[in-house]
């Protein structure tokens, strides 16, 4: 087969030759007769098809020169029309990032040439070279290096002229295509818009009629749209309405896709001019139809460009009403449900339905088509926490719409707003004024129209007689000139805690004057907790240990001073008699108490939690103390007596007990608690129920601190006696009467020595040990053997346990023998040489000397060398006394409430199941019954 002929074209250098040529002498150039064509039509077309399709042949076209004779070539025709309008001229390059990317080329067959009326039809050789020349630059432009040497040879402006002068859909097919691939570069793209193309671009689109120029057209609309400047330039030049348009029009599917990204694009950070053409131009249905669209591509960029035009209100209630409300509602499920769906796809679409619920008919769908579980499904995932505020906020618009707010109750909001107040800040922007709820739209009045309500005020006061004149109405009164009235003194807060006003957000709060108050990050929750707290009883929702909690959390751990809301919100509750028996049930008044009276948070118990000094303890005291004051008051009124009463007696197990505890710190009237307390048993109760499973983290601090204020109740003036706080080796010791008898000559002389089982002989005398005690009087004066025996052996007892016992047999009596065998602090006591000294003592019927050394226990472990922790250790040793020295220790005035609370567990822990000891020494010391003393009357 013979090879092909080859043929001049073939040469780059033939072509660029031409095309040198044609650039300098003209369009035209001579006819080849042969093949009815010119040489610059034949190398263009051999350019365009062989040598810059082919691999690297645009870097080739590029580095030998080929760029400038073909910009040159488009600069003489774009002369040969009329010249662009240089208004816009210059060069304004913008440094951001490019968003498009390069398309391929249209194809090249037969277009419909259709010509503007206004405009003549250039010659077809003209046309011809045109196209040609357009689409090698086209072409070459889909690389960086040529775009940035057209942009240095200044080949945007020529391109520009021909847009305007040339009105053939192939000419302004190709001519939109390079300059969408020039605008892929930044400072490119701002050259165009410079050049004044944008409006050209937009009557190209509205003119042509060819699909594939419509799409180049769109696309280079979109790549102009690379930076919130020239997507704002593009929205106010009108670019966005015929992309509308042509969308409502129902496109074939390339054009359609090549319209959604384009309103994708142009709609990023969206506008107020980008959302008004857009609803202008019914792009709304549309977009919200091609949400459903088969094409993913589709589908995703309309689902984003509806969640862009929620950022303006203006168009918010349209597109609600063209069903958007419930597309994105949809597509947010569709993607929370996925589980590999990323925080990130999620963000504009949260934002969305956010923004949706600042107007009352989107909020209306939003509740109908279940929007308000999936706003509680985000602020219960852990993984959202950085919309948490945003979702907050958005609930705000559901302030008045009592079935939501029902809703919202029942789906468990109110626990979640309380532990928000504490929570971190979310990096969520601001929104701006644009975005505010259009049921409200901004007025807009004119300054002369202010004027003009001012003359006609002034008109009706002198009509009316209210005026003499023009002269008596100041001119303070025009608007412009009147001052703000003063504002009201904040009456509703304590005036330890009351804070300064600062000016709130615009379209922070729908419901409040913009001086009312602080509003800072907790402000949305602690309104819709203000609105819950408003509700006849709202004690189901907010006096609960989680809300409760989070609102004590919020006013003792605040950065600077709390809202005056949240103190609003805790006085409403404590005021309300609807709220007593949840105070009660919930152990609120004794976390009142806890928290802020004694500044112990269940964060600090029982490890105390490492925080920042507290400069305000003494204000939260304050507000502690008024709090459970509205409770008293509550409490002590006949409905608080009846309810209590009945909880008391009728109530299930666990509320009986919360009962017992918490009247202590609620009720003052001695008739009340006795009769509720001591006579109907509800003291009995509560200690009972101390060695059982704890209802609550903090019950054995508030039974601890509920037995304090009882034993203050009892005995307002006057406390049992606590064993002295000083050392016992500060007291002067007692003489010894042992002593004489240990040294070498001993004086008396023993008569009897007692054998140990260490070997260990203990002289002593045999008539003072038979009369201390009657064990040993029957042992060394009776009948038994030992009577007869100088050398007496005494079993199973230590050194240092009968050391003791030899002293208080010969009288001795305070000589600090009892202190040799109890251990130092810290130390166990049981199995201990105290302990066998006590058993010892108990065994030799020796009460004198079990005191001595109980008390000797007691002054080591419960005096100021020992701790909380001692007390359990003395606890477990079994004594009647040391029992009591251990209840008075823990209950006794001035104790610390974290000691006297960790005394309590020991004591709890020490008895075990045996919760009788502990029950009796709990109840004489909180009665005043002494050991041996008498008590209070308790009839």
């Amino acid at each position: 087969m013979a090879a092909a002929k080859s043929t001049p074209t073939d040469s780059l250098s033939f072509c660029l030759a031409q095309l040198t040529a044609a650039a300098g002498e003209g369009l035209g150039g001579g006819k080849d007769t042969a093949t009815s064509e010119t040489p610059l039509g034949r190398a263009l077309l051999a350019l365009r098809t062989r040598h810059v399709k082919a691999a690297g042949g645009i870097e080739r076209f590029r580095a030998r020169g080929g760029l400038r004779p073909l910009l040159a070539l488009l600069r003489r025709a774009a002369a040969a029309g009329p010249a662009p309008s240089q208004g816009g001229a210059g060069s304004a390059p913008s440094s951001v990032e490019s968003a498009a990317s390069s398309g391929p080329a249209p194809s090249q067959g037969s277009a419909p040439s259709s010509a503007s009326p206004a405009t003549p039809s250039p010659p077809a050789r003209l046309r011809k070279t045109l196209d040609l020349a357009l689409s090698i630059l086209a072409n070459c432009c889909t690389e960086g290096a040529c775009r940035a040497e057209v942009r240095r040879l200044g080949g945007i402006l020529p391109l520009v002229t021909i847009l305007q002068c040339v009105k053939t859909d192939s000419i302004q097919n190709r001519t939109a295509r390079a300059l969408g691939n020039l605008a892929m570069e930044p400072e490119s793209c701002g050259d165009i818009h410079c050049a004044g193309a944008v409006p050209l671009l937009v009557e190209s689109l509205t003119a042509c009629q060819d699909s594939q120029c419509r799409q180049s057209v769109v696309r280079a609309l979109r790549n102009l749209a690379d930076s919130p400047q020239h997507r704002l330039a593009l929205a106010q030049q009108g670019a966005v309405r015929p992309l509308a348009e042509l969308l409502a029009a129902a496109p074939d599917p390339a054009l359609t896709l090549a319209l959604v990204r384009a309103l994708l694009e142009l709609s990023r950070g969206c506008s107020r001019a980008c959302a008004e053409q857009l609803s202008l131009g019914g792009g709304l249905g549309p977009l919200v139809g091609l949400a459903s669209h088969p094409k993913r591509a589709v589908r995703e960029a309309t689902i984003l460009i509806l969640a862009n035009l929620c950022a303006q209100g203006l168009v918010r209630p349209a597109l609600g009403n063209a069903g958007g409300v419930e597309v994105l509602l949809g597509e947010l499920r569709r993607r929370r449900g996925l589980n590999g769906a990323s925080p990130a796809s999620q963000q504009p679409l949260v934002r969305a339905v956010c923004l949706l619920c600042r107007e009352a008919i989107n909020r209306a769908r939003l509740r109908d088509a279940g929007g308000l579980e999936l706003l509680m499904g985000l602020l219960r995932d852990p993984r959202a926490s950085a919309w948490h505020p945003r979702v907050v906020a958005a609930l705000v618009g559901f302030l008045y719409d009592t079935g939501a707010l029902g809703r919202l109750q029942a789906l468990g909001l109110v626990p979640l707003l309380a532990g928000q107040l504490c929570g971190e800040a979310g990096d969520e922007e601001e929104e701006g004024r644009e975005a505010a709820s259009w049921d409200f739209p901004e007025e807009r009045t004119p300054e002369r129209a202010e004027a003009g309500s001012f003359r006609s005020l002034q008109s009706w006061l002198i009509s009316e007689g209210y005026a003499a004149g023009p002269g008596d109405i100041s001119p303070d009164w025009s608007p412009e000139c009147c001052p703000p009235p003063p504002e009201p003194a904040d009456l509703t807060s304590p005036t330890s805690l009351r804070t300064p006003r600062a000016l709130r957000p615009p379209g922070r709060s729908p419901t409040a004057s913009a001086a009312e108050e602080p509003w800072g990050r907790e402000g949305p929750a602690l309104l819709l907790l203000s609105r819950f707290s408003q509700a006849p009883d709202p004690s189901g929702a907010l006096v609960t240990g989680p809300a409760l909690c989070g609102l004590l959390a919020y006013v003792t751990g605040a950065p600077g001073p709390p809202s005056p809301r949240a103190l609003r919100i805790l006085a409403r509750l404590t005021c309300n008699p609807a709220c007593l028996e949840a105070f009660v049930r919930s152990y609120g008044a004794a976390l009142l108490r806890a928290w802020l009276v004694l500044g112990v948070a269940p964060d600090d118990w029982p490890a105390l939690r490492t925080r920042p000094a507290r400069r305000s303890q003494h204000q939260h005291r304050e507000l502690g103390e008024m709090l459970l004051q509205n409770l008293t008051v509550q409490a002590e009124s006949p409905f608080g007596v009846g309810a209590l009463t009945h909880l008391l007696l009728s109530g299930s197990p666990e509320d009986r007990v919360a009962c017992a505890l918490t009247l202590p710190f609620i009720c003052r009237k001695p008739s009340l608690w006795r009769r509720l307390l001591l006579d109907q048993g509800g003291l009995r109760l509560l200690l009972s129920a101390l060695t059982r499973p704890a209802p609550h983290p903090l019950f054995l601090f508030f039974a601890a601190d509920s037995l304090s204020c009882l034993q203050g109740l009892v005995s307002p003036t006057g406390s049992p006696a606590v064993l002295p706080a000083i050392p016992l080796d500060l007291d002067p010791p007692s003489p010894c009467l042992y002593e004489p008898l240990l040294g070498p000559a001993p004086m008396p002389a023993p008569d009897l020595h007692f054998l140990l089982d260490s070997g260990l002989r203990l002289p002593a005398q045999r008539a003072a040990s038979a009369t201390a005690s009657p064990f040993f009087r029957a042992l060394l004066a009776g009948s038994f053997a030992e009577a007869q025996m100088d050398l007496v052996p005494l079993r199973g007892l230590s050194p240092s346990a009968a050391w003791p016992i030899l002293h208080h047999l010969h009288g001795c009596r305070g000589c600090g023998a009892a202190l040799g065998p109890v251990p130092p602090p810290g130390q166990p006591l049981l199995g201990s040489e105290a302990e066998e000294a006590l058993e010892a003592a108990g065994r030799f019927l020796l009460p004198g000397l079990e005191e001595e050394l109980e008390e000797a226990v007691g002054r080591i472990h419960l005096g100021p060398q020992g701790g909380p922790e001692s007390v359990g250790e003395v606890f477990r040793l079994g004594r009647p006394r040391l029992a009591a020295h251990c209840a008075r220790w823990t209950l006794g005035p001035g104790q610390c409430p974290r000691k006297r609370a960790l005394a309590l567990v020991g004591l709890v822990e020490a008895a075990g199941e045996e919760a009788g000891p502990l029950t009796e020494a709990l109840l004489a010391v909180v009665m005043g019954v002494e050991s041996g003393g008498k008590g209070p009357n308790l009839d």
